[in-house]
């Protein structure tokens, strides 16, 4: 098979690829829009295994099929709440893939070089095309595959930390060694001395050592970001992972792989910048471990929690003309949306005008609210965004908050030392009556206290969400 089916058929996956990338921007083409990147990384596997250097058949279709069906297993048994986990999990195992097949390009590159004009000649695929450069070609090689090994060192344990602090294992909280920032400067200094020895000698050994300080950089990165801004690391991580891939594409000359992986690199860093602004956040200082920042002390919060129960929320929501619902994580834990979707549904048929306000980093991971609510059928008109319903909030008689924590707390507002000073927030508050569907008093993921839950126009409603949105179902007339 010739390059120019495969090149014709790279191009045909690129595209899928990039109407798969633009359509999920819309719920409403999301659907048509996975399809086209199942369909382009189909044509792009197939295209591989038949082009130019195809071969070891028996071994390719097993590790395809033992890697799809271990994918298979793994998603069914996975629920929504545990998406981003597995976002993160995904994205450990494309940084451990760039840095095995970066180790491997080096290998390679030293069996060619080691071999006599003749013995070259009868190479085929990667190692014919190795065979052909010359030394500026050799060098530039060296730089492609050494930053690919690096960042996939760095998205590799920075996604395992990541998916450690999303699943509880490890504490949300930011924590850095003795030494902070400058552990991580040392060891980005040192991966750039390891750059010049390894272009000097093309020795193993620079390579090795940068790739220790690169899983260490990766590791202490994300242990330094706290859980507020958990849903931006993800979305890095997903950029990581892309430039790593595209690193890994020019050390092999895959097309293809340079042109997805500067996609996922490229989309995956705009959505971690626009999620920033969002957040009134750095984009440098969350990329760099949460440097800067607050430092002061946190101002105390005064007052009591009032618990209310089904009966006066339900009496609150019957007397109601506007409501508008919030939902966060702990929705998504409960597995509530459909009896949340249900609620909605039935003070919609009352005539009551009910809206969802989303959060841009509610939940886990940027959209996670939105996808959940969709499962749910809840029409997409009443679904807005922060900003298309913050101003609303004063003439709304009752909102009620599903399992959110940061994203209404106006400690963002009200306390420059919170470290959540200058995130934008949901501000319910203002609303005439608030409701708060929680399990119980602690704190959200950030680990951060919320003087809304102490405010006079707010009550506790305390139970599983599920169990206390079903129990309104049977309350409202």
């Amino acid at each position: 098979m010739d390059f120019g089916f495969t090149t014709a058929a790279y191009v045909v996956a690129a595209v899928l690829f990039i109407l798969s990338l633009g359509g999920l921007s819309n719920q409403e083409s999301a659907k048509r829009a996975v399809w086209y990147g199942i369909v382009g990384m189909a044509i792009a596997v197939l295209a591989t295994l038949i082009g130019p250097g195809s071969g070891f058949w028996l071994l390719s279709i097993i590790l395809i099929a033992g890697g799809g069906i271990i994918g298979y297993l793994l998603a069914s048994r996975v629920e929504m709440t545990q998406m981003p986990e597995l976002v993160a999990g995904m994205h450990a195992l494309v940084g451990l893939a760039a840095v095995f097949v970066g180790f491997n390009a080096h290998f390679e590159l030293v069996r060619v070089l080691g071999m006599d004009e003749t013995a070259r000649k009868s190479l085929e695929g990667f190692a014919a095309l190795l065979a052909k450069k010359d030394a500026v070609e050799q060098g530039i090689l060296r730089v492609e595959l050494f930053l690919g090994v690096f960042i996939g060192a760095i998205t590799f344990t920075g996604s395992v930390i990541a998916y450690g602090k999303l699943s509880g294992r490890v504490t949300s909280a930011a924590e850095k060694l003795p030494g902070g920032h400058m552990l991580n400067a040392g060891a980005a200094a040192l991966s750039f001395l390891c750059l010049i020895w390894y272009m000097n000698t093309g020795g193993f050994v620079p390579l090795l050592i940068m790739t220790l300080a690169a899983l260490f950089i990766g590791y202490h990165l994300i242990m330094g970001i706290g859980g507020a801004d958990m849903p931006v690391v993800v979305s890095m991580l997903n950029s990581y992972s892309g430039w790593a891939a595209a690193a890994i594409g020019f050390s092999l000359g895959n097309d293809l792989l340079i042109v997805v992986g500067a996609l996922v690199g490229s989309s995956g860093a705009i959505l971690s910048y626009i999620m920033c602004k969002a957040m009134n956040r750095s984009f440098v200082s969350v990329i760099l471990g949460g440097f800067g920042g607050p430092a002061g002390e946190q101002m105390a919060v005064e007052g009591e929690q009032i618990a209310i129960d089904a009966d006066g929320v339900a009496t609150a929501l019957n007397d109601a003309d506007s409501v508008i619902i919030v939902p966060g994580y702990g929705m998504a834990v409960a597995q509530a949306q459909n009896a949340v979707a249900e609620l909605t549904r039935k003070m919609r048929t009352q005539g009551k005008e009910v809206r969802f306000a989303i959060h841009p980093v509610a939940g886990r991971l940027p959209g996670h609210m939105n996808v959940l609510l969709a499962e749910a059928k809840v029409p997409y008109d009443i679904v807005l965004e922060m900003d298309e319903i913050n101003d609303d909030f004063p003439e709304t008689d009752v909102v009620i908050v599903i399992g959110s924590n940061d994203i209404v707390n106006p400690a963002a507002q009200d306390d420059p030392n919170s470290p959540i000073a200058g995130m934008p927030v949901l501000e319910v508050w203002k609303a005439k009556q608030v409701f708060v569907s929680k399990r119980g008093q602690g704190t959200g993921y950030s680990g951060i206290e919320n003087p809304l839950f102490f405010k006079d126009n707010t009550r506790m409603f305390y139970g599983d969400a599920k169990q206390s949105m079903d129990k309104l179902l049977t309350l409202l007339d």
